[in-house]
């Protein structure tokens, strides 16, 4: 009888053991659960304050732009008295954070013409975002669209076929008015930003 006794309460105390065994491990990866929950929501607002200081930062450069520059419709101009090449003039605004300006109406074209004559002088030419380096005759903005407004010193719709003549100018001493240019050149340039 006090063999059985002793099997049964060493029965017992088997089961009880592993039940404890067994709900620790369930409790604790509950618990691991909770914690993976925590970081990843942690992560998830550490990524949103980022997000939010990195947009901060891109408004700040933004008002420094517009501060040095004019502000007009939407847009920010920054001029570039210094005279480069076309394609240096494109990643000196890339690197900037906009793009060659490229007027998109009569209105913007007449606004970049005076303030090109106001910062940079009465006589000068910028790079326009405007080429036909792809496809001769064929003029496109940098993000590869054909080009709505023109405002080519000629009366037809775009300047006679030149093949080493790709880039477009504005020119101050025209009024505005656009010619095709060798790329090579060097230009002043205008930058433009797009306000958010």
């Amino acid at each position: 009888m006090k063999y059985r006794r002793g099997c049964l309460v060493f029965g017992i105390f088997l089961l009880v053991n592993c039940s404890f065994q067994q709900a620790f491990p369930r409790k604790k990866a509950v618990k691991e659960e909770g914690k993976d929950a925590a970081i990843e929501e942690l992560r998830k607002q550490i990524n949103d304050i980022v997000q939010d200081l990195n947009i901060m930062k891109e408004q700040q450069a933004l008002q420094s732009v517009c501060l040095k520059g004019i502000k007009v419709h939407g847009k920010c101009f920054l001029a570039e008295p210094m005279k480069k090449s076309y394609h240096t003039a494109i990643d000196n605004c890339i690197a900037l954070g906009g793009v060659l300006s490229t007027p998109l109406s009569k209105h913007q074209n007449d606004q970049l013409s005076d303030y090109v004559r106001e910062s940079i002088g009465p006589d000068e030419q910028i790079w326009l975002g405007i080429s036909d380096m792809v496809t001769e005759g064929n003029w496109i903005d940098q993000a590869g669209n054909s080009i709505l407004y023109k405002n080519w010193d000629s009366d037809s719709k775009s300047p006679k076929t030149d093949r080493s003549k790709n880039c477009a100018i504005l020119s101050e001493a025209t009024g505005g008015k656009w010619w095709n240019d060798n790329c090579h050149e060097a230009k002043a340039s205008v930058c433009e930003f797009n306000i958010i």
